[in-house]
């Protein structure tokens, strides 16, 4: 068994799409995790080839976020497209980095990413709210790579 698989069983990994499902309740904008092993580039930019393959780049207000693992890296990226960049204060994207990577050292990966995505939920919240007729526009899975 792989490192990636090895990293959150599957109720870890179902928690965290639960979490992405209650981060995602009352806003527009859209969170995915990836975990893969290594980035064979740096890890910002493997993240964007992630974000657009996923197909995180066609969303409506532009407000992806992706949150990226590379497992035997042992480093993580958070991507937010155009919209949501343009929307959270300055220095947001460091407070959840600092929440994630604190449970990170601790080896409490799940934690980790749960918070992670609860945190970018409330901020999309705050600038994309949900309206009346918004669809889930991607899917809630944890993508592997």
């Amino acid at each position: 068994m792989s490192q990636v698989e090895q990293f959150l069983s599957a109720e870890e990994e179902q928690e965290i799409v639960n979490a992405i499902l209650e981060a995602e309740r009352n806003t527009s904008g859209e969170i995915r995790v990836h975990i893969e092993g290594n980035a064979k580039i740096d890890h910002f930019s493997r993240a964007q080839q992630v974000f657009h393959f996923l197909k995180m780049d066609n969303t409506k207000d532009e407000n992806g976020v992706l949150l990226y693992v590379a497992v035997n890296d042992k480093k993580f990226v958070i991507y937010g497209d155009r919209g949501i960049d343009r929307a959270v204060p300055k220095g947001f994207w460091e407070t959840t980095k600092d929440t994630i990577s604190a449970h990170f050292k601790k080896g409490k990966f799940k934690e980790g990413i749960v918070e992670g995505v609860l945190m970018a939920g409330k901020e999309l919240e705050a600038h994309f709210p949900w309206h009346h007729g918004d669809t889930n526009e991607l899917s809630d899975a944890v993508s592997k790579g």
